[in-house]
This record gives structure tokens, sequence and C-alpha cells, in this order.
């Protein structure tokens, strides 16, 4: 059996925040099987969107950030995260500016099907 070879060093995650400043653009961090970690700044409004195929996880790194729903919403501080279920139609938003993570499956469009011009090139790694 061939064996991996593992790269020792953490991922610093103020280090690979201060490597972009545009909102709305998912910056790939780190895999795990099928599934990527990213980084995001939001601030503002996005578009109403879904993911017909996956779950979607935010976790909140400093600031807070709302989830809306059709029929509700999620506020989020630092420290804080959420699953939002395959298939729900949502919209982020951010008062003020929102360091987040998210995870997700690989090959994920940030807008789902719904595409705008906050459509962010997939899959793009710091």
């Amino acid at each position: 059996m061939e064996e991996i070879p593992i790269r020792y060093q953490a991922i610093n995650l103020s280090e690979k925040l201060s490597k972009f400043s545009e909102h709305w653009s998912p910056k790939v961090i780190g895999e795990m099987n099928d599934y990527q970690f990213k980084l995001v700044k939001i601030q503002g409004d996005f578009v109403w969107h879904d993911h017909k195929d996956t779950d979607e996880v935010f976790i909140v790194l400093e600031g807070e950030m709302s989830i809306l729903f059709r029929d509700g919403e999620v506020k989020l501080s630092k420290g804080e995260m959420f699953i939002i279920p395959k298939g729900a139609w949502h919209k982020t938003y951010a008062e003020k500016e929102c360091q987040a993570m998210i995870v997700e499956p690989r090959g994920v469009i940030n807008t789902g099907e719904a595409g705008s011009e906050l459509t962010a090139a997939n899959d793009v790694w710091i």
C-alpha cells in the first residue's frame, strides 16, 4: 500500500484570511474526502438560492451574520455554526464584514442554480 505524504504544517486561518479582501468569494483552504473547507468574507446582501443535493455549514470566525429563510432567520455570532439543510432556499446577510468558514462538498457553486453577478469562481485555493 502506497503511503500518502503528510504536510506537517497547521493551516493558520488568520493568515489565510489576510490573503484576500473581496466579499462573497469563498477560498479553499483544505479538503477532507470530497468536502472542502472554505473561508469567505461577507458583507451586505447575498442572493436567494438553494443547494438541491447537499447541506452547507457556516462557522462564524469573526463578526456576525444572518441566514434568512423563506419562513425564518438564524443569527450567528463568532464561535457559532449552522447547518443549512439541502434544498432550503436561503440568503446570507451581514451588516458589517463577517468572516466565516464554509464546509461543503467539492464543486458546490456559491449561488446554487440561481446564478448572479455574485457567483464566484469555484475551487480557488489560497
